[in-house]
């Protein structure tokens, strides 16, 4: 198995723009999702690909003739809080790779884990899926949206509209320069997408800062999410949540009605 450590250091500096990104105040421990912000890739400008990643996954991320990557999906276990001020290392191992094909054409899945600790305590662990896909097509059309979802009763509502400064704050903060983010032509003309797309982890990271307002800081003991359908730049988005006992369900919504993201959360 690939393994990578890399360290950091969770400073005043960084929680405060976390904070003012999602418009919070900072506190002493840092909102659940920050982790995703900690020991960022850190290629060379020159290592990177035409898409923005490093090239070649970075010397971790296995190599894959299929260009393009994305973050399908993630289950995360919040074992303890994040201390602004801690020492943090993160220890990622590539479990598993998968080759598929489908109707969209031959599919990687790559399957990484991540143990975070801070001050030497464990304090995330996540199991992510990376799924590779083939280059679009040049002039074809961006697949179809899904159908609405179906109706339901939510405790939780809040509009969003994301805007170029919430993409680009985000992409700052995790050091993402994959340039369906920030570069609109190549978004559009290469990748085939109408706007610029709105970060999987953003969108995932949002809904934790939805139940973080309405069930406080470090409630969530689990949060596992799964990306449906991209999101772009000032389209409307509604974020959904709903608790359930000790279970918390929660949705990243389109204003036509369908999901971008589905997540579920366990409380402490």
């Amino acid at each position: 198995m690939t393994t990578d450590t890399r360290t950091d250091l969770l400073t005043p500096a960084l929680a405060a723009r976390y904070a003012a990104t999602f418009d919070r105040e900072t506190a002493a421990h840092a909102p659940q999702g920050i982790h995703w912000c900690l020991c960022t890739p850190e290629a060379a400008t020159t290592g990177l690909g035409a898409d923005g990643h490093p090239a070649g996954g970075g010397g971790f991320l296995p190599e894959s003739p299929l260009p393009r990557r994305m973050w399908a999906s993630s289950a995360v276990s919040f074992h303890g809080p994040l201390p602004v001020g801690a020492a943090i290392e993160r220890v990622s191992t590539v479990l598993d790779r998968t080759e598929k094909t489908g109707a969209s054409g031959t599919l990687l899945f790559v399957t990484v884990g991540h143990e975070t600790r801070a001050d030497g305590a464990l304090a995330v662990s996540e199991k992510q899926t990376i799924v590779y896909r083939a280059a679009a097509a040049p002039g074809a059309p961006p697949p179809p949206a899904p159908p609405p979802a179906p109706e339901e009763a939510w405790d939780w509502q809040r509009e969003i509209v994301p805007g170029a400064p919430l993409l680009f704050r985000y992409s700052a903060l995790t050091f993402n320069s994959h340039r369906i983010h920030y570069d609109l032509p190549y978004a559009r003309d290469v990748e085939g997408y109408p706007g610029l797309v709105v970060h999987g982890p953003l969108m995932a990271s949002l809904l934790l800062d939805l139940a973080d307002r309405e069930l406080g800081r470090d409630a969530l003991a689990s949060f596992d999410f799964r990306a449906v359908a991209p999101a772009f730049i000032d389209a409307p988005l509604t974020l959904l949540g709903r608790r359930e006992g000790d279970a918390v369900a929660l949705r990243v919504r389109s204003a036509a009605g369908y999901d971008h993201l589905t997540a579920t959360a366990r409380l402490r």
